[in-house]
């Protein structure tokens, strides 16, 4: 005689799938400039190129740069070693204020006509939105 599991109705693992796709928010996006304040590169700024929403890992450019050994996939591609900027903690970056250039925290602000902007909070000013 077969057995069945009871499921509620539920897929079996669904809770766990739905944890493992959950995406955190962060306060960075592409295109920002920030200061790293933490690890062996603290100080350091850069350009955001990726933003890892679901591990809250950012890739900064020329932050946190290992070498990865590359094998030539094509004839004509050269093999070697390859250095490239690894992700980091969102947490240990800060976004530059982009009056004074140093690192602030932000807020949101609704204008009349209801898009949102984001705002430093050291100088009040608007942070424009780099595509």
């Amino acid at each position: 005689m077969l057995k069945y599991r009871k499921t509620d109705g539920r897929r079996l693992g669904a809770g766990r799938h739905a944890r493992k796709a959950e995406r955190q928010s962060l306060h960075v996006r592409r295109g920002d400039t920030v200061q790293v304040l933490r690890g062996d590169d603290k100080g350091a700024t850069g350009k955001v190129l990726k933003v890892f929403t679901k591990t809250g890992r950012v890739l900064v450019e020329g932050v946190n740069i290992v070498k990865k050994h590359r094998r030539a996939r094509r004839p004509e591609e050269q093999s070697g070693i390859i250095e490239m900027p690894a992700p980091i903690a969102a947490s240990n970056v800060m976004l530059l204020d982009p009056k004074t250039g140093f690192p602030t925290r932000t807020r949101t602000r609704v204008d009349a006509d209801g898009t949102k902007e984001r705002v430093s909070v050291k100088s009040g000013e608007s942070i424009a939105v780099t595509r």
